[in-house]
């Protein structure tokens, strides 16, 4: 029997325990999910690495997983394009069930592995394309289907999963371990296999995002301002990086169309606009490399 799918030995009588108690005990449960993604972290490293190459020629991020671990996917790719200004048809979720199964369960759908193969076929998978296959068992057969289109067409392969020596693990090119052992209520993976599957893909993608210049020292300064709660974070982010008052970080960014990182250039280098647009594009979009460029 898997990991995640024994009977944990302890708290066997937690359907007696007093409210005040359960919650405790839930919480405490949860912090393996840390320890299990701190004890991959080599292995998450060796991900980022081989993806960034690949994602720099202009891979997509492709992720694909059933039930918890595939929603999480989606979770994952679908914040890129606000949080990062990734475009939406570089960051792809493949749920087993497709979109209805993102709100209910699609019973049988996870045991399709034909599906799961034609599913990642269907996207034209290229060489330069960066597959996350998620699994907590391991051995999920959408996601194998998938795993086994996903190599054949040459795509950098991750596979994460919840039991150690993990079918998807084994034959991705890079496999994550989370051990998060037993469950505290037997077989249910949306508690802490599902926890440290979500830390490991913000982990994951956040570096990503990282190298490939989206942040300013630790400023979110290519977010996408899609409403009213991101423009005003546009602003103060603005603010912060450059020491403006208000009114100017408004008008540059208006000037901008609301990109902070072209803003931040503009303020800092006192240059128009249209310089600091140049200057972020001859330097592969760093704040960094645009702000010590010679003018």
């Amino acid at each position: 029997m898997l990991t995640t799918e024994t009977p944990s030995a302890h708290h066997t009588e937690l359907d007696l325990y007093p409210i005040h108690q359960l919650i405790e005990v839930l919480i405490d449960d949860q912090l393996t999910a840390i320890d299990a993604v701190r004890a991959a972290a080599t292995q998450i490293s060796a991900a980022v690495m081989q993806a960034l190459p690949r994602i720099m020629e202009g891979g997509r991020l492709i992720y694909v997983g059933a039930g918890t671990s595939g929603r999480l996917g989606v979770l994952d790719s679908v914040e890129l394009f606000p949080t990062f200004s990734w475009p939406n048809n570089r960051a792809i979720g493949l749920l087993a069930g497709g979109h209805p199964a993102m709100f209910t369960a699609i019973e049988g759908a996870e045991d399709d592995v034909t599906q799961g193969a034609a599913d990642l076929f269907a996207l034209t998978v290229q060489k330069n394309d960066v597959v996350l296959l998620l699994a907590a068992s391991g051995a999920t057969p959408y996601v194998m289907g998938a795993l086994e289109t996903a190599r054949a067409c040459g795509a950098l392969t991750i596979g994460f999963a919840n039991n150690v020596d993990a079918p998807v693990t084994i034959k991705a090119d890079v496999g994550i371990t989370l051990d998060t052992g037993n469950e505290i209520i037997s077989g249910s993976t949306r508690l802490k296999a599902g926890t440290s599957q979500k830390i490991a893909l913000n982990t994951f993608s956040s570096a990503l995002m990282i190298k490939l210049n989206k942040v300013y020292g630790n400023l979110m300064v290519d977010l996408k301002p899609t409403n009213a709660k991101l423009l005003r974070r546009a602003i103060s982010l603005t603010m912060f990086a450059t020491g403006c008052d208000e009114a100017s970080a408004i008008t540059t960014l208006e000037q901008c169309d609301q990109h902070v990182k072209t803003a931040v250039v503009a303020l800092l280098n006192q240059s128009s606009v249209a310089n600091a647009q140049e200057r972020l594009a001859h330097s592969n979009g760093s704040v960094r490399q645009a702000l010590n460029q010679n003018a």
